[in-house]
């Protein structure tokens, strides 16, 4: 019997219908009481705290005139409030719709007009954007500031209709909605391949289920500090909170990530378990050796899409061994390794309630050792999201032949496990983020001397994506890179900007005139090719041996 087939099982023995949210947070008050929950950014709650928190900020919701099934925009960072209002949303069965606190001005009206949010809560040190935000197509009504309201600088064609004011302090609550397990919780905005970014359809139940595999996975305890400093605005903080309300954990959630400050932070905060992302342990591997690296009683980590190099090496510093795994927003925590033993170099084996294929392109499945596209299904209702919001001919095309298509290259192997071996979708992923090319694209495009753009990946020192752009000058002008890059800055997140730009006469096609992308992953970084790290042109490389690498610095 290989590792796959003994997997099988239920994920939890919680009954479906109290797979919600309300459900969730009554028992963590009842089991858990007086316990430590929370340590978020100097605000701390025991876990009876959070339904409460919930309660009132429900109440403050439906006196804004926020019910069942309205949309509610989140942009703020890792603090109280942000989650309050995540719990409060799921308390009376509205939806909540987490923004990343990059986005500027056109990402961040596209996610109001797209999820049709009737309230935004964002933080004052995010408000200003709202100046350069085009909000005519959005259904916007309230606005909430956490901070000073008078840092939302509205534009005037919004000002007019849109209310503005401070997030609510009252102390009033409200009982919870008898919501359903299949009843969306949040929508989390994934970006798209070859459009705008994608709102997923998160239901109660996959939230509960992603908090309760993953503390399967991750053997976590009552008595464990659950240490995080990704941002509250994707899964997985959200999911580190959720296995401590169902463990009765303590979660502490940094304010952000830091290389130099990291160690100390978790050491400060006694954590046992830490989350990271691959290309964060790169940065960690940067910093010079420190005795800070071993001041910690961390007994195990969860880092999918670390490097099996920087993985040991990791291991080596540090004494913690990292877990991997593979997961989306659109799924589950499916595949995972063991903490003990692990062998590098694979994602791990499938988990208990989902079922995974290695498929080809007409979705017949795949021998052992043979790569093709990861499939996969949950056993469970809900335990995987619904589909994409008002996007029904792309909910479709991923879930084709009710298997979810993850669009990565991967092989499975005689023991069961999978290996990652590359993605089959035109999606970059830099720092921990997603990016849509064709997002950036449009950026590119807006600016008055490009005619054309193709943007993709080059494969970074910190084992994920640069993105690389490639643009044809619209006559008579000329491209200089360092304009567009700045052209960028105030219309892109940081981390999506391109780090390298070629100018060239034309682009590869297809016949019919679709850009061939994968040709210029192959051409990759070149001696012509502008490097915004450095501002100049990095010299000339033989990148044969591997298409999308770039220069060493």
């Amino acid at each position: 019997m290989t590792r796959e087939s003994a997997s099988r099982g239920a994920i939890d023995a919680t009954p479906l219908a109290e797979r919600t949210l309300p459900a969730l947070l009554r028992r963590q008050a009842e089991r858990y009481g007086d316990r430590p929950c929370l340590d978020i950014t100097g605000a701390e709650w025991r876990h009876a705290d959070a339904a409460r928190e919930a309660a009132r900020i429900g109440a403050a919701l439906k006196a804004a005139g926020i019910g069942r099934g309205d949309r509610v925009a989140l942009m703020g960072g890792n603090r109280v409030e942000t989650l309050a209002v995540f719990l409060g949303c799921g308390w009376i069965g509205a939806i909540s719709v987490p923004i990343n606190t990059a986005s500027m001005g056109p990402q961040l009206a596209y996610f109001l007009a797209d999820s049709g949010a009737r309230l935004l809560v964002v933080e004052a040190a995010y408000a200003a954007r709202l100046e350069t935000a085009d909000l005519s197509a959005s259904a916007l009504e309230t606005i909430w500031v956490i901070g000073d309201p008078e840092a939302a600088a509205l534009p005037p064609t919004a000002s007019r209709r849109v209310r503005v004011g401070a997030f609510p302090r009252e102390t009033a609550t409200v009982e919870a909605e008898a919501v359903a397990p299949g009843d969306t919780l949040a929508i989390l905005y994934t970006s798209g391949t070859t459009g705008p970014a994608k709102g997923v359809l998160c239901p109660h139940a996959q939230y509960h289920a992603w908090g309760a595999n993953s503390a399967r996975i991750l053997g976590v305890r009552g008595d464990d500090v659950l240490c995080t400093a990704l941002p509250l605005f994707h899964i997985n903080a959200l999911n580190t909170y959720a296995q401590a309300a169902l463990s009765g954990a303590q979660a502490v959630i940094l304010e952000r990530f830091s290389a130099s400050g990291y160690w100390p932070a978790v050491a400060a905060s006694r954590a046992s378990v830490i989350y990271l992302l691959g290309a964060m342990v790169p940065m960690l591997l940067a910093q010079p050796e420190s005795a800070t690296e071993r001041a910690h009683r961390v007994r195990t980590g969860l880092g999918p899409g670390v490097p099996a190099a920087a993985a040991e090496a990791f291991e080596r510093r540090s004494g913690v061994r990292l877990i991997e795994g593979y997961g989306s927003t659109e799924t589950n925590f499916v595949i995972a390794t063991a903490a003990d033993p692990a062998r590098r170099g694979v994602m791990g084996w499938l988990q208990p309630g989902f079922d995974a294929r290695v498929v080809d392109p007409h979705d017949a499945e795949l021998p052992a050792g043979e790569a093709g596209e990861l499939v996969l299904r949950a056993d469970e209702p809900f335990a995987f999201a619904n589909g994409y919001f008002h996007k029904a001919e792309q909910t479709v095309e991923a879930w084709r032949n009710l298997w979810f298509h993850t669009g990565d290259r991967v092989v499975r192997e005689a023991d069961g496990a999978f290996r990652f071996i590359d993605r089959i979708k035109d999606a970059i992923r830099r720092r921990g983020e997603n990016i849509s090319s064709y997002e950036v694209e449009q950026v590119l495009l807006s600016h008055p001397a490009v005619a054309e753009a193709a943007v993709f990946p080059v494969r970074s020192e910190l084992a994920e994506d640069e993105v690389m752009a490639t643009l044809i000058a619209r006559p008579p002008q000329a491209i200089d890179p360092a304009e567009i890059a700045r052209h960028c800055e105030p219309r892109l997140p940081r981390f999506a900007i391109p780090r390298y730009i070629d100018v060239v006469d034309e682009l590869p096609r297809t016949g019919n005139g679709k850009v061939q992308k994968f040709r210029l992953r192959e051409r990759g970084v070149g001696a012509g090719t502008w490097d915004r790290a450095a501002g100049t042109a990095p010299a000339k490389q033989d990148s044969a041996a591997d298409p999308r690498a770039v220069p060493k610095p």
